[in-house]
């Protein structure tokens, strides 16, 4: 089997008056750089790469430089082609959209391995410790007019309430944006809302630096804070250090990190307690296996980053599944030792419509898809409507 084809596609789907912030940026719209990979036998796999943002670049790397190289290879060897691609561009893409565009490929292969043995990629993998993973709600984002501070709790306490309702155990809000005092406000109101049965997770997006960071998990600590993610810039190594030594919650990191050389100095370097590598982003399946050992041979957790189409998605369900109880015991309990899943609750037709198989929580748990390959397929006319 060979590869016969392989076509960009930049999606963007314009979010209106559902717009929201984080500490970094206003996000007007969705986007997502997807590839599908044809062979000479008929199979297609579909891969994602980047996290947000312009998906020009991913897509310019994949078409100009990755794709003639790989055109007429066997997909069903994807490590050796991630290896030959990274090798080939290592010299001025060790970082970023190279090795995001590397990323998609990757787990477009995977797709393909997985459908021509007739198995999901977990079990290509070698083997799922589970068929459901337990889910985080990501929410409590910053409205338009965060500066309304008392329609702003409101509307958290509304939000928040429905997320007791859903049956999430875990909740991750968002920080950073405001003075620390106004955020820990939002965090007390949310913690009211929802009880002290559902755990709190907080991302900051790399909003301060060490100091402010230290303060705020101090500030954090009596509001019971499971983790605290990306509270410094991702290149400050020592600012993380820092906020890991003199916080109480621990920290949590890495979406912006890429292949097992950028984790292996996160990891090596004290700076983290979890890791949160993005399949789209650090490269693919193929990058993830190597994390994951890196992670365990350190007594750490990988908790992977999700943000994305259906196709991110599923290949974090599919990768999240081959995780095993870390460290081991009797009972997993999720986030403890048991590995989690983002499911990101504001509006994002990219991942809510471009699938023909939906993500459904049960129990506040999503099923890992059974099909081979990722398991899922692209509804063709949705991908239309939001082809650039």
């Amino acid at each position: 089997m060979k590869i016969k084809s392989i076509k960009s596609y930049r999606l963007r789907a314009p979010l209106g008056d559902q717009l929201f912030y984080s500490s970094q940026a206003m996000f007007p719209e969705r986007n997502s750089y997807l590839v599908r990979v044809e062979t000479d036998s008929g199979l297609v796999g579909w891969g994602e790469g980047g996290q947000w943002g312009p998906a020009e670049p991913v897509a310019t790397v994949m078409d100009a430089v990755l794709a003639p190289r790989v055109i007429g290879r066997d997909p069903t060897e994807p490590v050796r082609i991630w290896e030959e691609l990274y090798g080939y561009t290592r010299d001025y893409g060790q970082k970023g959209t190279y090795v995001e565009a590397i990323a998609a490929l990757d787990i477009a292969c995977w797709d393909i391995a997985g459908q021509a043995a007739g198995m999901p990629v977990g079990k290509l993998l070698g083997g799922r410790f589970r068929d459901s993973v337990a889910a985080y709600a990501t929410g409590c984002y910053y409205p338009q007019d965060y500066h309304d501070m008392p329609a702003m709790l409101r509307a958290l306490e509304a939000e928040t309430t429905g997320y007791k309702g859903s049956g999430f155990g875990l909740l991750k809000i968002k920080i950073g944006l405001l003075t620390l005092a106004q955020d820990i406000e939002r965090i007390r109101v949310i913690r009211d809302a929802v009880g002290p049965e559902i755990g709190l997770l907080v991302d900051a997006n790399h909003a301060y630096t060490a100091a402010s960071a230290v303060r705020m998990g101090r500030m954090m600590e009596p509001f019971d804070i499971r983790f605290f993610e990306e509270p410094v810039p991702p290149e400050d190594r020592d600012g993380y250090r820092k906020v890991r030594s003199e916080n109480p919650i621990a920290v949590a990191g890495g979406e912006c990190e890429f292949t097992r050389y950028g984790f292996r100095d996160l990891i090596a370097g004290g700076c983290v307690d979890i890791v949160q590598p993005d399949l789209a982003a650090c490269g693919g399946f193929t990058a993830f296996r190597e994390i994951l050992t890196l992670a365990n041979c350190h007594n750490i957790g990988t908790v992977p980053h999700v943000w994305g189409s259906g196709i991110a998605v599923a290949a974090a369900l599919q990768a999240i599944a081959t995780i095993p109880a870390f460290p081991f015991t009797a009972q997993a309990i999720p986030l403890l030792n048991e590995p989690v899943v983002e499911f990101d609750r504001k509006h994002n037709p990219l991942r809510d419509e471009l699938l023909n198989e939906r993500f459904e929580l049960v129990d506040g748990r999503l099923a890992v898809p059974q099909g081979p390959g990722l398991g899922v397929t692209v509804n063709e006319e949705v991908l239309a409507r939001y082809a650039v």
